[in-house]
């Protein structure tokens, strides 16, 4: 039987020398402060998932890291990837070695729990009935999950720890992440950037909160030109590459496109979901994708799908779970008045992250040019901003006969926040009439918003508030 000890030591460097550098991004994203803040506060065990390379197990370093600079004694810090090949050898016996790892961890009972960080967790059999086990004996540890959000299996698995786990959905770097990341080196521009968004902080709680004209009350932060011309750049950027981190140092555009194909789209489909789901036929779950992907934002029936690709519809209605449990798409329904229900009809899918459809669809920068291609992303962004604002209940679409409205976002029961995005170079009264048929029949609704493409439409009034994409962005992000 192969020592613990030796299982473990390569795993954990600080063990021999904790004063040894860690070759680790300095740069921490703001769910480093959550997951941190959790650990100390939070009785439950923590996980945190998330699509394949997108820094899970850079985030728990981190956390260890932090740790040891708080004083933590270095053999209370233990981590653990389970994509280690020697879990497969016939030497290791699996659970002899969780077993005196847990007795260990026992029989040191001390003031200070020791902190368990176990990576890529849902490679191990049957983990979540281990982590049950000891955490209900309330052994003294501090435990720290990390596994695929594009693996089914994992999600049912801590679904059977409900009580005892507190998730951290990790996703691609948002906007605003992306712009901090980028001005690391640039402290005066990233404390403007900071600013804008401790602003948006008041903007939804009067959203949330007030039903009646909040914008009377909000101030609308400035821009310095050195601000304003990074972030155009920054949004030209952000929307080609996208938030997967490992593919900005990719040497070439091939290179990126490639590495988000392969690792993204390819291993989802073909590896996680093929062993979870047992798709007999990978290659129409990808086709179903690539047609999604090929109309970001715009209204899709199902039937219409069917026909066009040659794929059963009670086949893709089976698909849309999966795809959205993996963190490829997302879905939204047609609004209906007080309908926090499940609903059935057309649907609007956003993408988590454009970079992959550059990528499957082998797009250049020339889409950067392509007014109604840029109309498309603008929304996916709004969008995905929304979904992560704590404000949204549920978020739908607005469509009557000539009416659309981009996003009703619910902040209450039957009160509904509506937002367009207008992204061209010039706005118009007529840009405006959907929201006011809206408005008209809804009454009870916060003044709306409307993501404009252009600086000059920047504007607060007593009937909407005017914001250009990037501000929005780090106002909501």
């Amino acid at each position: 039987m192969v020592t613990l000890h030796k299982i473990f030591q390569p795993y954990n460097p600080w063990w021999r020398d904790p004063r040894r550098a860690f070759l680790l991004p300095d740069f921490e994203r703001p769910i480093f402060q959550d997951l941190l803040r959790d650990l100390k506060e939070v009785p439950q065990m923590l996980s945190v998932t998330g699509p394949r390379r997108i820094g899970k197990t850079t985030l728990l370093l981190q956390i260890i890291r932090r740790l040891l600079d708080q004083g933590i004694q270095p053999s209370k810090l233990v981590y653990y990837s389970f994509d280690d090949p020697a879990l497969s050898t016939s030497t290791v016996k699996v659970d002899e070695l969780i077993d005196s790892t847990m007795k260990t961890i026992g029989g040191n009972r001390t003031d200070e729990p020791t902190y368990l960080f176990l990576d890529e967790i849902q490679k191990l059999d049957n983990w979540e009935l281990y982590l049950k086990k000891y955490y209900d004996l309330k052994y003294p540890f501090r435990v720290i999950i990390s596994g695929s959000a594009s693996s089914p299996i994992f999600k049912k698995s801590r679904e059977s720890l409900l009580g005892r786990v507190k998730d951290h959905h990790l996703l691609p770097f948002s906007f605003r992440e992306f712009v901090l990341y980028s001005l690391r080196g640039n402290p005066e521009l990233s404390n403007e950037v900071q600013l804008i968004h401790d602003r948006g902080k008041s903007l939804q709680a009067l959203l949330a909160e007030d039903p009646n004209t909040p914008h009377s009350r909000f101030e609308l932060p400035t821009l310095s030109e050195a601000l304003r011309g990074k972030l155009e750049m920054l949004l030209d950027k952000y929307l080609l590459e996208g938030g997967f981190p490992e593919v900005w140092s990719l040497p070439t555009w091939l290179a990126k496109q490639d590495y988000l194909y392969d690792n993204q789209v390819k291993k989802v489909i073909y590896e996680d979901l093929l062993l979870a789901a047992e798709f007999r036929k990978p290659d129409l779950l990808r086709r179903f994708y690539i047609s999604l992907l090929e109309r970001p934002g715009q209204e899709v029936a199902i039937q219409s799908v069917s026909q066009e690709t040659s794929i059963n519809a009670s086949q893709i209605e089976k698909y849309l779970p999966f795809l959205e449990m993996t963190d490829l798409v997302y879905k939204i329904s047609k609004f209906r008045a007080g309908a926090l229900r499940v609903r059935q009809g057309n649907m609007k899918f956003y993408l988590v992250d454009l970079a992959l459809r550059n990528a499957v669809l082998r797009l250049t920068d020339s889409l950067l040019s392509d007014n109604t291609t840029m109309g498309l992303y603008a929304e996916n962004l709004v969008f995905l901003a929304l979904k992560k604002w704590r404000g949204t209940i549920q978020m739908d679409y607005y469509r009557e006969r000539n009416t659309e409205v981009d996003f009703i976002v619910h902040v209450a029961p039957n009160r509904y926040l509506p937002i367009e995005v207008k992204y061209k170079n010039r706005l118009q009264e007529s840009d405006f009439k959907s929201l006011r048929r809206f408005l008209a029949k809804h009454k009870k609704c916060s003044a709306p918003l409307i993501v404009s493409k252009t600086w000059a439409d920047y504007e607060l009034t007593e009937r909407y508030l005017k914001i250009p994409l990037p501000i929005f962005l780090l106002l909501f992000d």
